[in-house]
């Protein structure tokens, strides 16, 4: 699909697991990820998100 990349590609492009991008896409944190057929679709523009400060 142009103008996405899979979980795959987005882990190499950020240095992080194909894991916890999938993780990420469940949580909301990156913007425009869809599911589609059981696969999520990132926008290539799409920024690795930051990481959430913890709770107290």
């Amino acid at each position: 699909m142009d103008g996405y990349i899979t979980v795959q590609e987005a882990a190499e492009k950020w240095n992080v697991t194909p894991r916890q991008v999938q993780i990420l896409c469940k949580q909301g944190r990156i913007k425009g990820a869809e599911m589609m057929s059981r696969i999520w679709i990132i926008p290539k523009d799409a920024e690795k998100p930051t990481r959430k400060p913890k709770e107290k």
